[in-house]
């Protein structure tokens, strides 16, 4: 049973196909729940309106029954992919969800619930989650999440750099293959069709053509098949391109990698390596600690359950 005098907040991290909610005390975690939300499938489905009402019925839903189980909770901060606004929280569009465009799920949901929800970038949510993790390390912290897609979230000082507009570190959309595959954002080339899992799954596709997750291509590795091989060893060249152009601009002591994709870095680590020590400018060669993260994908609800406050 909740303790009746604790406070508790409460973080969300939607992805393209899975909602988590995390009960906090201070870092804590006194509960997690998992849905299987799949909003990127909703958003294709039904008209954009619609879709819309759907997603939000379907968040509130998931909130409600932690909302009684814990009366004292006293904030919700939710993790969204997409393009936020840091000043007004309008979602100004969202790559892996087709159609979503100029809404505010936080003001929406706060409408539905009756408690002030406050919404921030995915990306961001999981490196201050990370940040806070990590005992708040000075020298800043980059961080880059593989999942559906391709996050990067900036916390510098103690705090997330969202930049002017709230659109700083999409570095999933930064091009490695000019004229490649064409992204969700309405470019061609970004890294995100290459190092996230649906990447990975539309490069096996277009070497085999067969369509398998992810994370079936990572079995398919370690049994062998050189094709699944190639396809994750291309995703770790491709994200070292990527994150050595944004160590150029963004100098920071520690790098985090997290997200679904890193249970199969063992598939990646050695072109990541090789090209990351090929593309850094000399000066930064050996100064930059690159690591896989170890929180066990709480950051991303924990950071969203500290942002809310």
């Amino acid at each position: 049973m909740p303790e009746a005098s604790a406070v508790y907040r409460l973080g969300l991290d939607v992805g393209g196909t899975n909602l988590r909610l995390g009960v906090f005390s201070d870092l804590a975690l006194v509960e997690e729940t998992r849905f299987q939300a799949n909003y990127s499938a909703i958003c294709k489905q039904y008209p954009p309106a619609q879709a819309w009402q759907t997603i939000l019925q379907v968040t509130a839903d998931a909130i409600r029954p932690l909302l009684n189980k814990y009366p004292a909770i006293q904030s919700i901060g939710i993790g969204f992919p997409g393009f936020i606004n840091p000043q007004t929280g309008i979602l100004a569009q969202s790559p892996n969800l087709p159609g979503l465009r100029d809404v505010n799920l936080g003001h929406d949901l706060t409408d539905l619930l009756g408690i002030k929800v406050r919404v921030e970038n995915d990306a961001n949510a999981a490196a201050y989650g990370e940040y806070g993790q990590l005992g708040q390390p000075a020298g800043g912290l980059l961080y880059i999440g593989l999942g559906t897609g391709v996050g990067a979230g900036l916390v510098v000082n103690g705090k997330v750099w969202a930049g002017h507009h709230g659109y700083a570190l999409e570095a999933g959309h930064i091009i490695v293959v000019p004229e490649g595959r064409l992204c969700g954002c309405g470019n061609q080339g970004c890294v995100e069709q290459y190092a996230s899992a649906t990447g990975i799954s539309q490069a096996y596709a277009d070497l085999t053509g067969q369509t398998l997750t992810a994370q079936a291509i990572a079995v398919a590795a370690d049994q062998g098949d050189s094709h699944a091989q190639a396809v994750y060893a291309d995703a770790g060249s491709k994200l070292a391109q990527m994150l050595a152009s944004v160590l150029k601009v963004v100098d920071v002591e520690n790098v985090l990698i997290g997200g679904g994709v890193v249970a199969a870095w063992s598939l990646m680590s050695a072109a990541f390596q090789q090209r990351l020590e090929h593309d850094l400018i000399p000066v930064l060669r050996g100064k930059i600690q690159v690591h896989t993260t170890h929180s066990g994908d709480v950051a991303g609800m924990l950071g969203a359950a500290l942002l809310a406050v």
